[in-house]
């Protein structure tokens, strides 16, 4: 299984990204899919989740209202659309997946990681 996460790069403070997480080798189905995010000295933060059975989405308190997470299962692919992007979402964000039942909300639950992509916000 690999996951290919793209989509970052450098945005103004109020702005918007969208990420994506590509999946391969493993169909999306019975699965959890989720974004994380470490800043700088910083410890690893939770942000997004989406479990497949039922399309349930879970986030991280400091980006609820904010950003949203979907995926398409057809295209095996993940997205995380970030709006009003503040200087303090500057962070490498990662994408992973479990299959099976677990907690979505921890990294612990996580099998599979993709690679970062950094998200930058100027102020």
């Amino acid at each position: 299984v690999q996951l290919q996460a793209c989509g970052g790069g450098l945005v103004q403070a109020g702005g918007s990204l969208r990420l994506s997480c590509a999946v391969s080798g493993r169909t999306l189905s019975s699965y959890g899919m989720g974004w994380f995010r470490q800043a700088p000295g910083k410890d690893r933060e939770f942000v997004a989740a989406i479990i497949g059975s039922g399309g349930k989405t879970y986030y991280g308190d400091s980006v609820k209202d904010r950003f949203t997470i979907s995926a398409d299962n057809a295209k095996n692919t993940v997205y995380l659309q970030m709006n009003s992007l503040k200087p303090e979402d500057t962070a490498v964000y990662c994408c992973a997946a479990y299959w099976g039942v677990a907690i979505p909300t921890t990294d612990r639950s996580y099998d599979y990681w993709g690679q970062g992509t950094l998200v930058t916000v100027s102020s």
